[in-house]
């Protein structure tokens, strides 16, 4: 009676065994499963935030560009002097006519040309004002990274401990 029992206890042994095998597979499909969203996740994470780096520092590059520009646009400005008007035309006639403009005098020519350019404003005033607030900006979503960061290294701090 032994030897008859016996066989039946095997068989028994290997259906558990087989379905252990297939919960433990299943399980590792699922936990695979896991860490392919949050991998993706993560990735998608990741590349939405090279996305606003690289779109701070263009802008940061373009208020550079924009403060170079101002700089030399204001190297650009001329200062008209009775002397070099005279260099440059041979008489107050021709000089007037260049610049459409009615005078009596080089020094008054002189004037009204140092007039104009003070007149047509550079763009310095909206310079002073937007470029404060547009470091606030870019301050406020690099805080906002910051915390995308951090959220991500939790993610994958869980991510490792489950494993474990």
């Amino acid at each position: 009676m032994s030897q008859e029992s016996l066989p039946i206890i095997l068989t028994q042994r290997s259906g558990t065994l087989g379905e252990q095998v297939r919960r433990i597979a299943d399980q590792l499909k699922e936990e695979s499963d896991l860490q392919i969203k949050v991998t993706s996740r993560i990735l998608g994470a990741a590349a939405q935030i090279t996305e606003n780096h690289d779109r701070l520092i263009c802008e940061v590059v373009d208020m550079v560009e924009e403060d170079l520009d101002k700089k030399t646009y204001a190297y650009l400005i001329k200062t008209y002097t009775v002397e070099t008007l005279k260099q440059q035309f041979k008489t107050l006639r021709e000089a007037k006519s260049h610049f459409g403009l009615k005078t009596s005098s080089w020094e008054s020519l002189a004037n009204k040309l140092n007039n104009l350019s003070v007149q047509n404003p550079t763009p310095t005033e909206h310079f002073k004002t937007s470029i404060p607030e547009r470091l606030d900006i870019i301050e406020n979503e690099i805080k906002i990274l910051r915390a995308e960061t951090t959220q991500i290294l939790v993610l994958l701090q869980r991510l490792i401990l489950d494993k474990e």
